[in-house]
């Protein structure tokens, strides 16, 4: 099993860097309430010069698809075809609050749009005619979409974050990968069938498929005091929205989570984001996390490897650059001592 990095925009150079030096395998940099995906990738393409670069992930319906694959050949050609295209479809709230797109159909739309960027990648011609895409459009004769640019990578991996199991399923499908969080090690046998079934569905096997998983981690002897900077981390994903529309409650109400994680969205919607925090149970904290010392951390790092997770993307929860290095050197150090390290 790999490692990987989920950057913060304020320090993702340094972090990147340093990640690089201890041999991690991609480095991956969010998108949203903060900053844009592009720009930071832009910045860590030149600035290192081996480590894999993801973007995780593009929202689909803050970009069109044109625009996607033209952001990720620059990004390919900036990182001398370093560039793994992490995509995904958002939540309503973002899709229609943020961008204005309706969020119904989001598989269907998903399909669509990773098939445009990858006739758009391959530089053919691009024309579509679908339910969520024209291009161009009815009555209009306008030249097709066309890339000039010239590539670096042979074929740029597309990854598709998901929860559901459609989604999953489609990811298997259509996807070179799986983003995935939140997802403790007995959750994810289930997440592999989904992603198995998709694969099937294509006629293609499970083996060389990328299942990445992200993961928070924190530092500390006492395991429930690890938890506290990683609750109010939680609690703003479970807070978002209405309540009937939010992908992350109905994740963790899968887990058995339901009525914690309705009290933390009540508290959230009443302008109460410290008990909202504080209303994260430490358990739950502990199931999609990596925390406490080197020896614990790398017993999860096994059970995560034995569900096949093929690179544990870590998050690192630290207060200052110097911390979240830190981490990410003990999570390497873990990785050795789980007998997982290349």
């Amino acid at each position: 099993m790999k490692l990987g990095v989920n950057l913060s925009y304020l320090d993702s150079v340094e972090v990147a860097r340093e990640a690089e030096r201890l041999g991690y395998d991609v480095a991956v940099v969010p998108e949203g309430f903060r900053a844009d995906g592009a720009t930071v990738l832009g910045a860590v393409a030149t600035a290192t010069t081996r480590i894999g670069l993801a973007s995780g992930v593009f929202q689909i319906p803050g970009r069109t698809p044109a625009m996607t694959a033209l952001t990720a050949s620059t990004l390919d050609a900036l990182s001398g075809g370093r560039f793994r295209l992490g995509l995904g479809v958002s939540n309503p709230d973002i899709s229609e609050g943020w961008h204005g797109v309706p969020f119904r159909r989001p598989l269907g739309r998903t399909r669509e749009y990773v098939d445009i960027v990858r006739r758009t990648l391959a530089r053919e011609p691009v024309t579509h005619d679908g339910a969520h895409f024209r291009l161009p459009p009815e009555g209009c004769t306008a030249t097709p979409l066309r890339l000039y640019s010239e590539p670096v990578a042979e074929r740029i991996p597309i990854y598709l974050a998901a929860v559901a199991p459609g989604g999953l399923e489609l990811a298997g499908e259509i996807a070179d990968g799986w983003l995935g969080a939140f997802s403790p090690p007995d959750e994810l046998p289930k997440t592999i069938e989904s992603l198995r079934a998709g694969r099937l569905r294509a006629g293609l096997p499970l083996a060389g498929f990328e299942v990445l998983c992200g993961i928070p981690m924190a530092l500390g002897a006492d395991v429930e005091a690890s938890a506290t900077p990683i609750r109010g981390y939680l609690s703003h994903f479970l807070g978002m929205g209405g309540r009937s529309r939010n992908v992350y409650l109905s994740l963790f109400e899968r887990m058995g989570y339901g009525r914690e994680t309705g009290v933390v969205h009540e508290r959230m919607a009443a302008g109460d984001p410290h008990g909202a925090a504080a209303a994260v149970p430490a358990g739950l904290v502990d199931r999609i996390s990596l925390l406490g010392t080197p020896d614990r951390i790398a017993a999860r790092m096994r059970a995560y490897a034995e569900q096949g997770i093929t690179t544990l993307v870590i998050s690192p929860f630290g207060g200052t650059t110097a911390e979240r290095i830190q981490i990410l050197r003990i999570a390497a150090t873990a990785l050795g001592l789980a007998g997982l390290a290349a």
